[in-house]
Parts: C-alpha cells; sequence; structure tokens
C-alpha cells in the first residue's frame, strides 16, 4: 500500500528546493541588480522579468499550497499544519507586500529607497522558503 504522506513530503522536498533555489538567486542578484538600473531601463526590464519570473514562481508556489492543503487533509499533525501555516503565510505576504511593491516600480517608482525595501523585505521570504527546505529535509531523514 502507498504511502501518500510520504509521496507528497518527496515532492514537496523537490517544490521547496526549485522555491529555495529560486528565492535565493532574487535575493542575491535579481532584486539588487535593480539598483544599478536607470529609472527607464528598469522600468522596460521590470515588465519582461514580472512576466517571466511568473512562469516560473507561479506554477511552483501553487504547487507548494496545494501540497501543504493535501498534506493536511491525509494526516493533521505538527509538522503539516506548521508547514501549511508557513505556506500560507509566504502567500499573503507576497501578495500583501510584493505585489504593491512591483506595482509601483511598473508605474515608474524606480526610486532607491522602495528598491532597498524590496530587498530588505525579501529577506523573510528567503528566510522562511529557506527554513521550510530544512524542516522537510529533516522531516524525510528522521521518518
Amino acid at each position: 500500500m502507498l504511502d501518500y504522506s510520504q509521496i507528497i513530503l518527496q515532492i514537496s522536498l523537490l517544490v521547496d528546493a526549485g522555491l529555495v533555489v529560486l528565492i535565493w538567486m532574487v535575493q542575491l542578484i535579481i532584486y539588487p541588480s535593480f539598483t544599478y538600473y536607470k529609472s527607464e531601463n528598469l522600468i522596460k526590464w521590470h515588465q519582461k522579468y514580472t512576466n517571466s519570473i511568473a512562469i516560473v514562481v507561479v506554477p511552483l508556489m501553487l504547487s507548494q499550497l496545494t501540497l501543504a492543503i493535501v498534506a493536511v487533509f491525509l494526516k493533521q499533525n505538527f509538522t503539516t499544519i506548521l508547514t501549511l501555516l508557513i505556506v500560507l503565510f509566504l502567500w499573503i505576504f507576497t501578495f500583501l507586500s510584493f505585489a504593491p511593491l512591483h506595482f509601483k516600480i511598473s508605474e515608474g517608482n524606480t526610486n532607491q529607497k522602495l528598491l532597498k525595501l524590496l530587498i530588505q523585505r525579501n529577506w523573510i521570504r528567503t528566510f522562511f522558503w529557506s527554513l521550510l527546505l530544512v524542516f522537510h529535509i529533516i522531516i524525510y531523514i528522521s521518518v
């Protein structure tokens, strides 16, 4: 008999790893690079960037959310509930904090203060996505 909880955990590890690689690239390379663009060039690049990155981010985040919800339905315990809470926090934080910042950049607000705020706030997502991956690795190893 298949242990669906174990399969969900294995797939979650892959999705988490994809998001962690992505968020660290965004944090260390992509967002800091915004501060080097002239305003006109950043506005043009930002539109291409947001459309392109969405192709990668949206499926990963939707997968992570779906897996977290399914895991809670399969087995309600500290691990699955904590995972779902972290994923929900990341969704809420992304849409309430980052969507407005990116919208401002798209509208032409490219001042250094806004760009630095984007970088500073992104450390929170970087931390929680990294924490989630480590958490799942520890669980996977201990099972």
